[in-house]
């Protein structure tokens, strides 16, 4: 009998719902799942139907917990050497984390426990969206691993770095309201509200063009450690495809043709 699917992908017109399907161990990543997901976002890039995608985990615990460590325990008894940063040459490569060109917008809808790796796909989207009782943390330290999906860098660039090294140092936890005044979280909502206020943001991100929201992520994401002469002097690969799009008429023309814009992302 086949196994089942570790991850769950779903299309709803323009949105690519991307769920983390392994709720009896908290949605733990093992080398099966990174490799449904590399097909996944290989599928989200390059459907051009596809504006906007949202990552969650199956059930209330947990969006996920990270590695399944009890799977690695196994590969290290058989041989397998150590590894540090980045997947490269492991499956699932390139991973969510690594997808440093991903121009489309990711929101994170997290409904629990984001630890490890589970923090560190969180901190890789553009928008996280909690519940009240979600709870994250990077163990790494006490486990004798390495936040090696990019959370080490990427927590120490998104708040404080004392701040930062504080959580790095300590494995210690964040509530959601904690992240959420750390700015690592854009809203935090009751569990039942949870799906509504993903569909809010989905909805606001729907109405905008899809090539300058690409355009946007691509510039913002590109030029946030540039100097500024730099970040105006830098060429955008999605600002050029905006400036020459049918959407960069369609938008003023709409204004003042006083209606909604119909967008096509050409």
């Amino acid at each position: 009998m086949a196994e089942q699917p570790r991850v769950s992908y779903r299309k709803d017109g323009h949105v690519a719902y991307v769920t983390l399907d392994r709720p009896d161990v908290l949605n733990a990543m093992d080398l099966r799942m990174h490799s449904e997901l590399a097909e996944i976002w290989d599928d989200f890039e390059r459907d051009d139907e596809i504006w906007v995608g949202v990552l969650t985990g199956a059930g209330s615990r947990a969006f996920s917990v990270g590695q399944d460590l009890k799977e690695l325990v196994a590969r290290v008894e058989n041989g397998e050497g150590p590894s540090t940063f980045g997947s490269r040459g492991k499956p699932g490569w390139p991973r969510l984390t690594e997808r440093f060109a991903l121009a489309k917008p990711l929101i994170a809808r997290v409904n629990g426990y984001a630890l490890g790796g589970g923090f560190e796909l969180a901190l890789a989207c553009d928008i996280v969206v909690a519940a009240d009782h979600a709870t994250f943390a990077l163990p790494e330290a006490r486990l004798g691993l390495m936040a090696g999906a990019g959370g080490l860098f990427r927590l120490s660039r998104q708040v404080p770095f004392k701040t930062a090294m504080g959580y790095l140092l300590t494995g210690r936890r964040l509530t959601a309201s904690r992240a959420f005044e750390l700015g690592l979280v854009n809203e935090v909502v009751p569990a039942d509200r949870l799906d509504e206020c993903v569909d809010g943001w989905v909805g606001d991100i729907l109405r905008c063009a899809p090539l300058a929201v690409r355009a946007i992520k691509e510039a913002a994401t590109t030029s946030v450690n540039l100097p500024l002469d730099r970040a105006f002097a830098t060429r955008y690969v999605w600002e050029e495809r905006r400036m020459h799009s049918r959407d960069a008429r369609e938008g003023p023309l709409a204004f003042v043709e006083k209606r909604p814009p119909e967008w096509t992302a050409t």
